[in-house]
């Protein structure tokens, strides 16, 4: 297909048609309030435009709300409070891809293990609360310079110091307090750390001006580093298409697919189709969106259904990994191979079962998904659908 056959105004076609999920899914990753009756309504809008209306399962809405804790960790009180209210009104039963952090924390303040298997007996315990009063990183956090410049008074006060915890996105970094200020926006303190101490600006700097969104920390950090590919993740995760659309115009930076789905922004997704008019890859890629009226669209533009992305997956691979019932649905009903392999010869329901998706695992199966394809390991789907005790047919038992 040729640039001439794309319809110009696609864009905002398909902008206006999901806004629904762009907004949705914005409020999310740019919460910034923790106040009751501000939650709710994030909450109303959560439930009314994704769960009922549009039939996301609750349980991945969950996953989607607590892994955004490491990114935007001033507010995890608040992302528990709106998973517990989605947990408690759908009888959610388990949640299985949550970070790590994230499902201790949702436990430690209300005692339910989403993941049934994991053990926090083992967790170290330093530095995860640092919201707590009295600590130089709340001050960074709330930008109180006032009480900020306090602790560096305090005799010992190590401006090199750097704080390691789980709370945040890669905890086994460290960060210095200059990177802490670029995280949390706090230009205050970023300002006072670089008059008075003359703070290094790291290339991590730069990357977190972008998810804490604070334009004079990050022109500043511009003077001294050049944005790179992880600039542009953070920026897909703030859910700033401005920040998206600077990096990609000024930098020639990529906008990467798969981090479109992981953080959910959609817009970001659009926009590289709108630059690229890469019809394939969005095809492939549309799935994770849980979508299925715009994986039709772009399958519609004749696309293969089989079509692979670098690592060998289909539409169907992606589909099942995220749980997407409908969207397979579509895909087998429109020819999809139910037992193609990705290049570690994984099929769709290796994936299905490995992350315990039960109702995933037995559509498929019920399709003519095989049970007995190996993977590179010499696993069988069999392996991780008997460690989810689906109800197989007879024939599946049998081969047990």
């Amino acid at each position: 297909m040729s640039d001439q056959d794309i319809n110009p105004n696609k864009y905002s076609e398909l902008r206006s048609t999901y806004k629904y999920y762009i907004d949705s899914y914005s409020a999310l990753y740019q919460l910034k309030t923790d106040k009751e009756e501000e939650l709710n309504d994030i909450y109303k809008m959560i439930k009314t435009e994704l769960i009922d209306s549009k039939k996301y399962p609750p349980n991945n809405i969950m996953e989607d709300i607590l892994n955004i804790i490491p990114y935007n960790n001033r507010y995890t009180k608040s992302y528990l409070t709106l998973a517990k209210l989605i947990y408690d009104e759908y009888h959610v039963k388990e949640v299985n891809k949550v970070f790590y952090i994230s499902s201790f924390l949702f436990y430690n303040e209300y005692g339910i293990k989403l993941i049934k298997s994991e053990n926090f007996v083992e967790i170290n315990y330093e530095n995860m609360d640092i919201h707590k009063e009295d600590t130089i990183y709340r001050a960074i956090m709330y930008n109180d310079k006032e009480k900020f410049i306090s602790f560096t008074e305090i005799e010992g006060f190590n401006k090199n110091v750097r704080l390691t915890s789980r709370i945040f996105q890669k905890f086994q970094s460290s960060y210095s307090l200059l990177e802490l200020c670029c995280y949390y926006g706090a230009v205050d303190c970023f300002k006072f750390l670089r008059t008075k101490f003359n703070s290094e600006i790291t290339q991590k700097c730069l990357e977190l001006s972008f998810l804490g969104g604070n334009p004079e920390i990050m022109s500043e950090c511009l003077k001294y580093e050049e944005p790179e590919e992880e600039s542009m993740e953070y920026a897909i995760i703030s859910h700033n298409i401005d920040f998206v659309t600077f990096l990609m115009n000024e930098y020639n930076i990529k906008i990467n697919l798969n981090d479109c789905e992981k953080y959910k922004n959609l817009e970001s997704f659009l926009v590289y189709f709108d630059q690229t008019h890469d019809f394939n890859n969005c095809f492939i890629y549309s799935v994770m969106f849980n979508i299925p009226s715009l994986s039709e669209y772009f399958f519609s533009h004749g696309t293969n259904i089989n079509e692979k992305d670098n690592d060998g997956e289909t539409a169907l691979h992606i589909a099942a990994l995220n749980n997407s019932k409908e969207t397979v649905e579509f895909l087998i009903s429109h020819g999809a191979n139910i037992n193609e392999k990705d290049k570690y010869r994984w099929t769709a329901l290796h994936f299905a079962a490995q992350y315990n998706s039960k109702e995933m695992a037995e559509l498929l199966i019920s399709h003519g998904a095989s049970i007995d394809e190996k993977n590179i390991n010499g696993e069988t789907a069999l392996h991780f659908v008997a460690m989810i005790n689906i109800g197989c047919p007879k024939v599946c038992l049998a081969q047990t």
